[in-house]
C-alpha cells in the first residue's frame, strides 16, 4: 500500500528556519516532523512518496543516510501544482487505495481504525475531521449518516455549515485521479465538491490535532506530544537545575537554570546560570548564556543568545543576533 505525503511548501511562516531546513525535515521533539507521519503509518504501508519541491536535495540525503524501515520516493514539482495537481502528478504510483497526507499535520488520529473505516463505507475517499470551536480557516465538511453532502473552503465567519474541519488526512481510491484536470489543482476546492455524488465520507476522531505551519502552531504540537508523555528521554540533570515538564535529549548542558513547561532541549544545545526558557525548542548546539529569559521561541540549530537577552516569540537562526 502506497502512502503520498504532499510536502511541497517552502514553510514560509517558519522563516529563517526554513531557509535552511526544508519544513519537513523541521525537529518536533527530535524527529522530522515527516517522520511523525512515516512512523504513525500501519505496517501494510510500504511505500512512502513525497511530494516535494523546495530544498528537494536535503529531502534526498537525508532518506539516503535514515532508513525509515520502507521504500520512499520523491516527486519533484517543477512549479507550484496545488494540492489537487501534486496528487495527480504522483499518479504513476497511485493504482490502489491510497492514504494522503497534509505534510505539517501532527495528530492522534488511529490510521488502522481510519482505514477499516474507509473499505467498510467504500466510496471514492474518506477526509479525517476534526472540531473545532472557529471552521472560518479550514475546509469545513457538513455530513449525514457519515457521508459529505457539502464542502466548503475557508468560509466567512458565521457562514459555516458545521464545526468539522477537514484535518489533512484521507483514504482515496484511484479513481480520484480522473477527477482532477492537468496544472494547479485545489483539492478543496475543485475537487471535492465535484465528487460529493461518487461517495465521500467522513471520519471524526478525538484526541490531539495541530496543523504545525507557524511558530505558535509548531510549539502548541510540541506541549500537546509533551503532555502525551511522548518519549524523548532526559539523561543529563545537572545540579541546581530545575525541570518542568521539560524534555531533553542525550549531551545536554543545563546549569543552574529553570526550564519548563514544554521545553525540548536536543544534542548539543545548553541553558547556563541563572536563565529560564519556557515553552520553546532549544535545536542542537542552540545556547542560552547567564541570566537569560526565553519564552515561546524557536532557537535553531546553533543560534546563540547572549547573557542578560530577553526573547518571547521569536525564531533565531545560526549567525542572529541576540
Amino acid at each position: 500500500m502506497k502512502a503520498l505525503i504532499l510536502a511541497g511548501g517552502a514553510g514560509t511562516r517558519l522563516r529563517p528556519l526554513t531557509n535552511a531546513i526544508p519544513k519537513p525535515l523541521v525537529p518536533l521533539l527530535g524527529r522530522p516532523l515527516v517522520m511523525h507521519i512515516i512512523d504513525s503509518l500501519p505496517k501494510e504501508v510500504d511505500t512512502v512518496v513525497l511530494a516535494v519541491s523546495y530544498m528537494k536535495g536535503a529531502l534526498e540525503s537525508y532518506f539516503r543516510q535514515n532508513d525509515c524501515g520502507r521504500k520512499v520516493v520523491l516527486i519533484n514539482e517543477e512549479e507550484p501544482l496545488g494540492t489537487g495537481g501534486a496528487i495527480r502528478n504522483a499518479r504513476q504510483y497511485l493504482d490502489e487505495m491510497f492514504l494522503c497526507f497534509n505534510g505539517d499535520v501532527i495528530s492522534s488520529l488511529d490510521l488502522t481504525a481510519f482505514l477499516d473505516h474507509h473499505r467498510r463505507h467504500g466510496g471514492i475517499g474518506t477526509l479525517a475531521l476534526w472540531r473545532v470551536a472557529d471552521p472560518s480557516a479550514f475546509g469545513v465538511a457538513k455530513m449525514l449518516n457519515g457521508r459529505i453532502t457539502e464542502f466548503q473552503e475557508k468560509p466567512s465567519p458565521g457562514t459555516a455549515v458545521s464545526d468539522l474541519i477537514n484535518a489533512g488526512t484521507y483514504a482515496f481510491e484511484p479513481e480520484l485521479l480522473d477527477h482532477i484536470g492537468d496544472g494547479f489543482v485545489s483539492l478543496e476546492r475543485e475537487v471535492f465538491p465535484k465528487i460529493l455524488e461518487r461517495g465521500l465520507h467522513g471520519y471524526q476522531f478525538t484526541g490531539h490535532w495541530v496543523d504545525c505551519g507557524t511558530l505558535e502552531s509548531y510549539l502548541n504540537a510540541q506541549s500537546v506530544l509533551i503532555d502525551d508523555g511522548e518519549d524523548v528521554v532526559c539523561v543529563q540533570r545537572q545540579e541546581g537545575a530545575r525541570l518542568i515538564g521539560a524534555n531533553h535529549l542525550d549531551g545536554v548542558t543545563l546549569s543552574h537554570c529553570r526550564v519548563g513547561p514544554h521545553v525540548c532541549a536536543m544534542r548539543g544545545s545548553s541553558i547556563m546560570d541563572g536563565s529560564t526558557v519556557e515553552r520553546s525548542v532549544l535545536m542542537e548546539g542552540a545556547q542560552v548564556g547567564k541570566g537569560c529569559v526565553i519564552k515561546d521561541c524557536i532557537l535553531g540549530p546553533g543560534a546563540q543568545v547572549k547573557d542578560g537577552q530577553t526573547l518571547n516569540g521569536e525564531i533565531l537562526v545560526r549567525g542572529s543576533s541576540a
